[in-house]
């Protein structure tokens, strides 16, 4: 309930509003952390199933990558004392929470690839001709 009287307080005021989606930004600030969520999304992962769902992701990148989501606090990293050992990559309760979003950055996504693939059919059209 106080997580809805601060955002019905934060919607009266710009400054606020920017600031809330600055930070929101700043946890997915870059190209790979969305689509490492989306993959966390279908459950507890090891490194190399995450690097094998996301195409032309580098080792290194996906590596510091995760850093930056485990210390937002989104990603939690599991070491099983395996031989060799195991490292698994799942989302946290406020990983989880971005569910929704996903859902509708995804159906944005569509809808808005489908509206300026319309646009685009006479130009591409007139290119290939």
């Amino acid at each position: 309930m106080i997580a809805i009287e601060k955002l019905n307080t934060i919607k009266k005021c710009p400054v606020s509003y920017v600031l809330a989606i600055q930070d929101t930004l700043n946890a997915f600030q870059g190209k790979w952390k969305m689509p490492i969520i989306g993959a966390l999304m279908f459950g507890k992962k090891r490194f190399k199933e995450i690097e094998r769902e996301i195409p032309k992701i580098t080792p290194r990148m996906l590596s510091q990558e995760l850093k930056d989501l485990e210390m937002n606090g989104i990603v939690s990293r599991t070491v099983l004392h395996t031989t060799p050992v195991t490292v698994e990559y799942a989302l946290t309760d406020s990983g989880e929470q971005l569910h929704q979003v996903l859902e509708a950055m995804i159906a944005w996504g569509l809808q808005h690839r489908e509206q300026n693939m319309v646009k685009l059919l006479p130009v591409l059209q007139e290119e290939v001709a």
